[in-house]
């Protein structure tokens, strides 16, 4: 009952402990994506305020062209009134100022044209536009931008156009306005953008969003109405262009990294309940095995000293003669069942560990073993029965132990060949090799031989070498493992502390 009621408590603290790991990372993961939002947020703010600043600068430049423009129309409206006052005037200092004034234009195109379509007077044209007579064709097309002045004394009209610094100048602003509306939609924030006209719904430009996607009027209607939700739009007034606003939003990277915690969550919870079904699997499938194992090992522990007292009954019904033959082996078998039964009752709990001699513990095994293995099966042990380890050990384990060896043994060398048992000290250590004339183990059998279940025999239940691990290392608090292997044989080493 102790033992269901702690592990209820261990699957308690683990849930709540499960529970505590989860939130700690749902929070710590939260914190980074609010301290990412905050940075992005910021980066917006300043990408906007630039964009503000940019745009303040396209609107000055605007704002600028259009006082050029009105002050050449001025000099043009003076050229031409000076170039009516001209025409009236008699007086030669008059005349000589008026000149002086037409002469000082000089970035201005002006022509004077008769009624006739003739070029009367011309100023600040292109090569070749400076010997053309005749107002008409690309020459008047050129000059009909703006409406003539006319001058009623002659009924001749001044047509104008831009200057070349002027129309230069013009370029260089449709360069800076090209060049503020990319860099809007390209921005180095990563914003998604989205620039409209003045109704706020005809979209002129967009950047850092799906080209395809945007492609479809329903998503890039239902993305404008997200921006138009989320940020106010930045205005900004072209002198073409007129009324344009910018739309943007939060980038895709932070909506994601939004969603990473759950879907974070989700992956791991998903990963462990995969894994706690496939270990519990795996553990009642080893739980099973092990019953199974020591149900068969306990019938085979029992069984050949039950055979034996029944054959030894059966002998004396036969030929009392041998009764008292027959009472020693008896008695023997009896001994050999209370030593059966005294190893499987401590299988499962902590037994005692008495100072006891190693040298005989080995001896009264193998002398056990020798008539109950193949004749073929011979056994060698390099060590004279005199010599003594006193060492801390339970007998009834460690001699099961050897057994288990030894049997193990007997089936790689299919019952024929040499088992050989060294003992030494080292150490403070008691060193037993058991070595045997077998076939050898893989490396992949190596890796699962002392697993539980685990066994190479068709009709094995792979449980001899698992007991002898945990007889060895949990009970003993010494080590077992492979020595060498290879098609010659194997060694199985056990290492003891001398001192508990």
């Amino acid at each position: 009952m102790e033992l269901y009621s702690k592990k209820t408590r261990w699957k308690v603290f683990l849930a709540i402990l499960g529970i505590l790991i989860i939130a700690a990372s749902l929070f710590f993961t939260s914190q980074l994506v609010n301290e990412f939002a905050k940075n992005e947020r910021d980066n917006v703010k300043l990408w906007a305020r630039t964009v503000h600043r940019k745009a303040r600068l396209v609107r000055y430049t605007d704002i600028l062209f259009k006082q050029l423009r009105a002050s050449e129309k001025q000099k043009v409206e003076l050229l031409a009134d000076v170039y009516k006052r001209l025409l009236r005037s008699n007086n030669s200092q008059d005349l000589n100022f008026y000149l002086k004034i037409l002469n000082q234009n000089d970035n201005i195109p002006v022509v004077v044209v008769s009624p006739a379509e003739k070029i009367v007077f011309s100023r600040n044209l292109l090569p070749g536009e400076d010997t053309t007579r005749q107002f008409r064709g690309k020459i008047k097309e050129s000059f009909s931008i703006y409406p003539p002045i006319v001058i009623p004394v002659v009924g001749q009209k001044t047509y104008y156009r831009n200057s070349l610094f002027y129309n230069q100048l013009q370029s260089v602003l449709d360069d800076l306005v090209t060049t503020f509306m990319s860099e809007v939609t390209a921005n180095s924030a990563s914003v998604p953008v989205i620039i409209t006209d003045s109704t706020k719904t005809h979209i002129l430009q967009y950047g850092n969003l799906n080209d395809v996607k945007m492609r479809n009027p329903v998503y890039a209607a239902s993305t404008l109405k997200e921006m138009k939700s989320q940020n106010p739009p930045i205005e900004i007034n072209f002198s073409d262009l007129g009324r344009v606003y910018i739309f943007y939003k939060s980038s895709d990277l932070l909506t994601k990294m939004k969603w990473f915690p759950l879907i974070q969550i989700l992956i791991v919870g998903f990963f462990l309940i995969i894994a706690y079904l496939l270990f519990s699997a795996s553990r009642r499938s080893e739980q099973n095995q092990v019953w199974v194992g020591m149900a068969k090992e306990t019938a085979h522990q029992i069984g050949t000293p039950l055979s034996s007292i029944l054959a030894w009954a059966e002998l004396m019904k036969m030929d009392k003669n041998n009764v008292d033959q027959a009472s020693i082996e008896i008695t023997k078998d009896v001994k050999r069942l209370e030593i059966i039964t005294e190893r499987f009752s401590k299988i499962g709990s902590t037994p005692n560990l008495d100072e006891d001699n190693l040298t005989r513990i080995i001896y009264e095994t193998i002398d056990y073993l020798k008539p109950r293995t193949p004749s073929k099966v011979s056994y060698l042990l390099n060590f004279p029965k005199e010599k003594e380890i006193i060492l801390p050990v339970n007998a009834s384990l460690f001699s099961w132990v050897l057994e288990n060896l030894c049997k193990n043994s007997i089936d790689a060398m299919s019952g024929k060949g040499t088992i050989t048992i060294d003992l030494h000290e080292e150490n403070k250590q008691a060193i037993v090799d058991v070595t045997d004339t077998g076939k050898g183990i893989s490396l992949s059998e190596q890796k699962s031989i002392f697993n539980p279940g685990y066994t190479s025999k068709k009709r094995g239940w792979g449980l001899g070498l698992t007991l002898a691990k945990r007889i060895i290392q949990e009970y003993h608090k010494g080590k077992i493992f492979i020595k060498n292997t290879s098609s010659k044989g194997t060694t199985f080493r056990i290492v003891l502390k001398k001192d508990s």
